[in-house]
């Protein structure tokens, strides 16, 4: 059986629901979905699901504490992270809880794509598992033509003795992909903690961990991969891009997009915009169509100004992300300009 997976709690309530009500709308009213939770935080979350007999809550808890327990030890393994995490107070593991994605790889669905809480469903998902007969991992992103650091900030003579440098063209973002289930076996994992426990965990950064450690687990088992992006056609799916709008779904150039990934953009700004408050998101009609698409007279009709404090911190906010974003746009046109040179 095919299905879909998210991470979520009720933090993300307001995000959850506007991601199911987009798939119902523009992938299947029936396509199963399980909510993998993030905490114990479900009170809200399972009242949602509660009226939709395709979406089930993940329950299986030995699965959470395997996967939760193999994620500690690859990231104890890491020296450099373990004393940054340490000075800064943070946990052992920083957001371990986000490691529990790779509970797909335990759950019923024998074929799953996985969708972070902050992303709206825009596109059909058929090509994707068409992919997956072919391919062990599908990613449809353009993380490839960011910084590799952002994956892995280890040295490059490192980097080169465990990857190839076409391997590392590979690197993907973590909030959405698709896979099979049982892809990594206990052999593989085995070997991949032995070889985190070896030295190449101070391989991977620090700040985005269980994208860190995804992407090592996918590259250095050099399970059979498939990125749609890669190609140079495929539509974009970040925020940041500029988008057409139309009929409640977006386009890139004249093709419609699979998903649109709200990464970066905090929850307290969702949460703030549907409890009526101003809130800078980008194509925010958007969100709040999915979002009230079966309540629309709970939507918020007049919005107002937040306090001084918040305005100030989102001001801030939006700065350094539009700062980033623009370096992230010129650095991808640049290094696509130098691979056609190389051509």
């Amino acid at each position: 059986m095919d299905g879909i997976y998210i991470l979520a709690n009720d933090y993300v309530y307001d995000q959850l629901v506007a991601l199911l009500n987009s798939i119902e709308t523009n992938i299947s009213p029936t396509m199963p979905v399980c909510i993998l939770p993030y905490d114990d935080h479900l009170d809200k979350v399972r009242s949602l699901i509660a009226a939709r007999p395709q979406v089930s809550l993940f329950e299986n808890h030995d699965s959470i504490q395997r996967w939760e327990q193999f994620a500690t030890e690859a990231w104890q393994s890491h020296d450099r992270a373990q004393k940054t995490w340490r000075e800064r107070e943070l946990p052992t593991v920083y957001r371990l809880a986000m490691h529990r994605k790779l509970c797909c790889f335990d759950g019923e669905f024998d074929q799953f794509i996985y969708f972070d809480a902050d992303t709206l469903a825009l596109g059909s998902v058929a090509p994707i598992f068409q992919k997956l007969d072919d391919y062990d991992w599908v990613t449809n992103d353009y993380q490839y033509s960011s910084d590799l650091k952002y994956i892995f900030d280890g040295s490059q003579a490192d980097l080169l003795n465990v990857f190839t440098p076409e391997t590392l063209k590979n690197i993907f973002c973590a909030g959405w992909f698709a896979s099979k289930k049982g892809v990594f076996t206990d052999e593989i994992l085995r070997s991949l903690l032995d070889s985190l426990k070896s030295g190449e965990a101070d391989l991977m950064a620090l700040w985005g961990p269980d994208q860190s450690l995804m992407n090592y687990m996918v590259l250095r088992s050099q399970i059979s991969y498939y990125n749609f992006a890669s190609t140079g056609t495929a539509p974009g799916s970040h925020w940041s891009s500029s988008f057409e709008q139309q009929d409640h779904v977006l386009y890139d150039k004249g093709q419609r997009l699979m998903y649109l990934h709200y990464m970066s953009v905090a929850t307290a700004h969702f949460n703030r915009l549907c409890q009526g408050e101003e809130a800078q998101i980008p194509y925010r009609d958007l969100f709040l169509y999915y979002r009230y698409l079966n309540a629309p007279e709970s939507r918020p009709q007049h919005f107002k100004s937040p306090d001084p404090f918040t305005q100030a911190r989102s001001h801030i906010t939006r700065f350094y992300q539009q700062k980033m974003g623009n370096l992230n746009y010129r650095f991808r046109k640049l290094k696509q300009q130098l691979n056609k040179t190389q051509l």
